[in-house]
């Protein structure tokens, strides 16, 4: 559905894309991830035929980007992270007036424009105006107009952008009904958790280059088998720490009295773990637990941007 080739950007002797390739399949949710300035609405753009590449190409359902802009316009849906609305519009008309510039006939336009705003949950703000509405609920109308004609491929460039925890909410379940409806959708974000639940397959960008790809499982488990313990203990804090920082594969080891608990990175593998806290126990540290902490998403990300080698 999308296909990527040595997508590079350059403005002079920057380089806001390298080399970027990816394949995108019908269907698929593909969340890209990335802090601000690392090549996301670079990529977007290219993508929505609005910026020309330095070098390499794309591919949206077979077309084009460069070559068949007209067609690969008509295949996606393009939000951009900052998007003009026309304030002395209702929200109806604003539809109207999208739907309009995609030649789909008046008739037709009433009979959709009700179910997009139903799809968005604006139903109830048909008849006010654009500049009225709240920053999330002009969020949603952005992406109803998105998806005024139908398109296969939504992109959708940090859509939960300044919304409070409730607007993202309802901006996450939208994505859930689209994804349900069959659509592509690329979307990016530099918030990781946002795209935990919705995305099939995620990619990592820094610096213009696809540094991770695959399921939040598979990144986390290209890392380097680093492992963060937490332990807990009812007394005897000071000799824990000896017993501990004596172990080859414990590092970064940081102790909190008023807790009378410990934590550290480590290195070792699951059998070489459990050999460890049996020594622990041989030792006669009073533990009250020993446990793993599950590496999150912001975890992930900075292990990966910061150069770990991986796989």
């Amino acid at each position: 559905m999308i296909e990527i080739m040595e997508l590079t950007k350059r403005y002079g002797k920057f380089t806001a894309l390298d080399s970027l390739s990816l394949q995108i399949e019908k269907g698929t949710v593909f969340g890209f991830v990335g802090q601000n300035g690392a090549g996301k609405s670079t990529t977007f753009s290219i993508l929505a035929t609005l910026l020309a590449p330095t070098s390499g190409t794309a591919y949206i359902n077979g077309y084009n980007v460069q070559k068949d802009t007209k067609m690969v316009r008509r295949q996606i849906g393009y939000m951009p992270d900052f998007f003009g609305v026309y304030d002395q519009l209702k929200a109806d008309e604003y539809l109207h007036f999208y739907g309009a510039s995609y030649g789909i006939p008046l008739v037709e336009r009433q009979k959709l424009i009700p179910q997009l705003l139903d799809l968005v949950n604006l139903t109830h703000k048909r008849d006010s105006y654009v500049d009225l509405l709240s920053r999330g609920m002009k969020q949603r109308l952005c992406l109803a107009r998105s998806l005024i004609h139908d398109p296969e491929v939504l992109i959708l460039d940090e859509p939960a952008s300044g919304l409070d925890p409730r607007a993202r909410v309802e901006m996450r379940e939208i994505l859930k009904e689209l994804k349900s409806m069959g659509k592509t959708i690329l979307i990016s974000s530099h918030i990781l958790p946002e795209l935990a639940e919705m995305c099939d397959t995620l990619g990592i960008i820094d610096g213009g280059k696809l540094v991770a790809e695959g399921s939040v499982s598979d990144i986390q488990a290209k890392l380097q088998g680093e492992k963060m313990i937490i332990v807990k203990m009812m007394e005897g804090l000071e000799q824990a720490i000896a017993f501990f920082e004596d172990d080859p594969y414990v590092s970064k080891l940081i102790h909190r009295e008023e807790e009378n608990s410990l934590q550290f990175i480590y290195r070792g593998s699951s059998e070489e773990q459990t050999v460890l806290l049996k020594k622990a126990i041989l030792h006669q540290l009073p533990i009250i637990s020993f446990s793993e902490v599950e590496t999150n998403l912001e975890d992930v990300f900075m292990e990966i941007t910061r150069g770990v080698e991986l796989a």
